[in-house]
Parts: structure tokens; sequence; C-alpha cells
């Protein structure tokens, strides 16, 4: 089984699909730790909950980006991962942390990418008179939110939705779909080659498969 290895700074939803996944056999991978650089969030509550590892690298303890990376990794090599997973990690990485992970990091961002990296992706998709809005996991490399997408899903925005019904609506749907690409990846279907990724031997569409509910 791969060795999985998920950074978080928030409240963990999305690792909790992650945990529930592994537990009842979806993903062929155990959760061998769960590093945050908040030490308050909750998903490090949920993980000890499941009885996984966890580690707290506060970002604030360093005096630049690139220190608190090399600190990082040492951390996330500590547990000899396969796979690591960003769900919710708020955190801009350097190259310093990314190439040396380089075809073995997946992150899932909150919109269709390539549309609304970065923050506030719910609101500015309202602002834009979006029809839709959705959720992209994608491998991760040195450009903020711009590695190959593995998978994306589109859900409806209505009339009269905020940020946070839109959010909640989307994230039911990242719930799904961060599990099914983990699960691939560790079955070993879905790879990163030469800036692309593969699913099966067969280069993904640039927006990724597309995952209908």
């Amino acid at each position: 089984m791969m060795r999985i290895v998920v950074l978080i700074s928030g409240s963990g939803s999305n690792l909790q699909a992650i945990i529930d996944a592994c537990s009842d056999g979806t993903i062929s991978g155990n959760i061998a730790a769960v590093i945050s650089n908040k030490a308050d969030a909750f998903g490090l509550e949920r993980a000890k909950r499941s009885g996984i590892a966890t580690a707290v690298i506060n970002h604030k303890d360093f005096a630049d980006r690139e220190s608190f990376d090399d600190a990082l990794l040492t951390c996330v090599n500590a547990y000899l991962p396969d796979l690591v997973i960003m769900a919710g990690f708020m955190r801009i990485l350097t190259p310093n942390f990314i190439t040396p992970l380089l075809g073995k990091m997946i992150n899932i961002h909150p919109s269709l990418l390539p549309k609304y990296t970065g923050l506030h992706t719910h609101q500015r998709a309202i602002d834009a008179g979006e029809k839709e809005a959705g959720a992209t996991v994608h491998f991760v490399t040195e450009e903020l939110d711009g590695g190959p997408p593995v998978i994306q899903t589109a859900v409806p925005i209505f009339a009269g939705d905020d940020a946070s019904q839109l959010a909640a609506r989307v994230l039911q749907q990242e719930h799904k779909i961060f599990p099914l690409a983990t699960k691939w990846f560790c079955e070993g279907r879905l790879t990163l080659e030469n800036g692309k990724a593969l699913l099966d031997g067969d280069i993904l569409p640039d927006t990724g498969f597309t995952f209908n509910d």
C-alpha cells in the first residue's frame, strides 16, 4: 500500500473524505501523517481520532518561505511518502519543497481551472456572472494552481447564491473527486510525465477528467 502524507491548514473536511476512503478500502493506501502549519487546525483532531500521526510546522517560526519549506520537506520526508496531498494547505510553496516531490503531490482548488487561481474563487465566479463553478484536482508544480489538471467537476451557480452557499455546494463535490484522484494514484494509474497528467497511460485533457455525479 502507498504511504500518504496530507498537508492541511484548516478544518480538514477533504482530509476526512480521504481518511474514510482509506478506511473502507476504496483507496489502497494508508495515511502515514497529517501535517499542518497551524496548531489549531481541526484537521489535526480528525487525524488523531483515526490514529494517524500528526505534526505542526508553524510558518511563523521561520524567517522566510524557503526556510519554512526546507523544514516542512524534512518533516514530510521523515514519513517516506509515495504521495503528498494538499488538502486546504494555505501556503504558497517554493521550488525548495515542490521540486523534490514533483509528480507525487496533488492539490484541490475550488474553481474550474484555469479560471480563478488564487483566493476568493467563489465570489469572483459570482461577480463575473458565471453560470457554473466547481473544483479541480491537479498535480502541484511551481506555477501557483497551474499544474496539470487530473479531474474536474462543475456545479451550477444559482440566482441569489452568495459565496458561502456556492462554496458548500462545491465542497460536496470536492469530497468525491479528491478521493477518486487519490485512488487512481495509489493504483498506479495516475502519473505526471513530461509536464502532462496521464491516466492509464493516456494524456488527460487540459481540464482533466470530467466528473459527472
